[in-house]
């Protein structure tokens, strides 16, 4: 991934998002581009135009933190978009580089004691994912939940292929929209803390040949903090699901990240999960890995 492409079009996306209104800047006259313009954001940020523009260019290396301060300022970048940008200048000059995961084995298999760690949480799905949103592992309720992403056995399961490539997702997701949103925000965000995973790479080729929806959305060049929210979900066994999560990293594991999944207590999902564990448990229900 080009570090001078991806710096202009996060930053004229972001400028494009910021109306003059919501700058609180007077709106007059007709516009040619949505959003601020390049002297708005330059006036704002307190710095020449000229300058500003061979930022937007994507001449971000050797910039300081207070210049990437105003340009947040400027463009009200929330946390996640801030942390984006600050991971794409330390990639214009080179001090990202430290701060890469290390690369791992192809096949990663979760150590005993992890995975003595999610069997221990027995009323909760709980799973592992990388940063390609790779399901690589989880609790007994966590594949039973999950089930429909092991439909091919002979590739490893993944939230965004099956999002975007996989019909049964449109079900498994009742908020469709949403959910594709918030895959392709994780996606870019773990672009921006290893533009050099191939792994990733492939896969956003991949995706961005094969779907409209996914090319579209990944041009947006939105990114998210992963961290706690509620989500819906349509089993087809059980129904309908409202969990709340909370998406932890791990410490030993840090391009990693445990997330738990939670019913309110007394809730009809409380009801459906422990349905789900009993049709887990019998042998009735669909195979899939352990």
């Amino acid at each position: 991934m080009n570090n001078r492409a991806e710096v202009r079009d996060f930053l004229t996306s972001r400028r494009a998002k910021i109306s003059p209104e919501r700058a609180g800047i007077p709106s007059a006259g007709q516009r040619r581009v949505p959003g601020l313009r390049r002297s708005e954001v330059a006036a704002l940020a307190g710095m020449s135009v000229e300058y500003y523009a061979k930022l937007e260019r994507g001449s971000l290396a050797g910039v300081s933190a207070g210049v990437l301060d105003a340009i947040a300022r400027a463009l009200q970048l929330d946390d996640a978009e801030r942390a984006h940008l600050l991971r794409l200048a330390r990639e214009a000059d080179g001090t990202n580089a430290i701060l890469r995961p290390r690369r791992r084995q192809k096949q990663w298999e979760a150590r005993a004691s992890l995975q003595w760690t999610l069997d221990a949480i027995t009323t909760a799905p709980a799973i592992i994912a990388n940063g390609r949103l790779d399901l690589i592992a989880t609790n007994h309720l966590g594949r039973a939940m999950h089930c429909d992403l092991y439909a091919d056995p002979t590739s490893l399961p993944n939230f965004a292929r099956f999002t975007f490539l996989d019909s049964a997702a449109r079900r498994f997701y009742p908020h469709w929209d949403q959910s594709a949103d918030m895959t392709v925000a994780n996606l870019r965000t773990a672009a921006g803390k290893d533009p050099h995973d191939k792994g990733l790479q492939d896969l956003v080729g991949e995706l961005s040949t094969r779907s409209d929806d996914f090319r579209r959305r990944w041009g947006a060049h939105n990114v998210r903090i992963h961290g706690t929210g509620v989500k819906r979900f349509h089993h087809h066994v059980v129904g309908d699901l409202t969990l709340a999560y909370e998406s932890l990293d791990l410490r030993a594991e840090p391009d990693l990240t445990l997330t738990i999944y939670a019913a309110e207590p007394g809730s009809p999902t409380e009801d459906a999960l422990r349905l789900l564990a009993s049709w887990a448990a019998s042998p009735e229900s669909t195979p899939y890995p352990s």
